[in-house]
């Protein structure tokens, strides 16, 4: 959680504005920002000076796992998150690829579950990954990327945490998850979450421990409509002590995660924190 709050910091204090061409809004922003969450003492990075609504994030790491492409099958996971960007984006609702309401296009887990090649075919990263790591092997590529630029295009939003590598020493499961941009009030609450249950989750389904998540962000920013409650509220707010992720023991297989887990499968215990805060989001 401290090093959430730093991160918050140093942008106020370090950052310089940027203007984005995207939103129309200017971005305090710094470069290159390297975050770490123990997985293996289970200290679930959730922020405590705010109110975090972390079913919605896992749940949205599920639809990823699961290649959706639809807000809809989104939202019956539990999450709207990508209500806005399906049926808002400008750009998105005039391009001949979009199929209709609720279509997202070949944005993050279509990638990493049907990645086309050029013979016509698809290949399905994160298959690949977990049976090399349920089989003990690491062959220093067990990469799963969303970061497609040929099919930019065909989809509503860049991939903002874009690339997960795993990587494994003796029994212990290792994550390094890269991130070209991101919204750091909003955007890094999700982000977090995710990058620790990923790992938790790979690892229990591939019969490894897991240890430590590293998480490196290229661009961080706070919009400058943000600014103020950043500053001046959530900054001044004492954080608690983080609380523990725990993952239905009967998820044990991909095949689990694509067909029945349900947010019911996932408890957080020892969750203490300061009331909400509504941060504007940016389309």
């Amino acid at each position: 959680m401290q090093q959430y709050l730093d991160l918050c910091a140093r942008i106020i204090h370090e950052g310089e504005w940027i203007e984005n061409r995207r939103t129309g809004k200017r971005c305090l922003t710094v470069i290159n920002a390297d975050l770490a969450y123990n997985v293996a003492a289970n200290e679930f990075p959730l922020v405590t000076t705010r109110k975090s609504y972390w079913k919605s994030a896992i749940a949205e790491l599920i639809g990823y796992l699961r290649g959706y492409s639809s807000a809809a099958d989104f939202r019956a996971l539990g999450t709207k998150t990508w209500d806005a960007n399906a049926n808002e984006n400008r750009e998105w609702l005039n391009n001949p690829y979009r199929k209709g309401e609720d279509d997202m296009g070949r944005v993050y887990g279509v990638q990493g579950r049907s990645w086309r090649k050029p013979d016509g075919g698809v290949i399905d990263q994160l298959r690949k990954i977990v049976d090399d790591l349920s089989n003990r092997i690491d062959d220093r590529g067990e990469i799963l990327t969303f970061y497609n630029p040929g099919e930019f295009h065909m989809g509503c939003l860049r991939p903002c945490m874009h690339t997960h590598t795993f990587s494994l020493v003796e029994n212990r499961l290792y994550l390094t998850s890269s991130q070209r941009s991101c919204d750091v009030p909003l955007g890094q609450n999700f982000n977090q979450i995710q990058v620790f249950t990923l790992l938790k989750l790979m690892a229990q389904i591939t019969g490894k421990q897991p240890a430590a998540a590293y998480h490196k962000i290229v661009n961080a920013h706070i919009y400058e409509d943000q600014l103020e409650l950043m500053r001046d509220v959530q900054l001044k707010r004492t954080p608690y002590a983080p609380p523990q992720l725990h993952i239905n023991p009967e998820i044990k297989t991909l095949e689990d995660i694509e067909t029945w887990v349900t947010m019911d499968d996932f408890e957080v215990n020892g969750y203490r924190h300061h009331e909400p805060i509504k941060y504007p989001f940016s389309v």
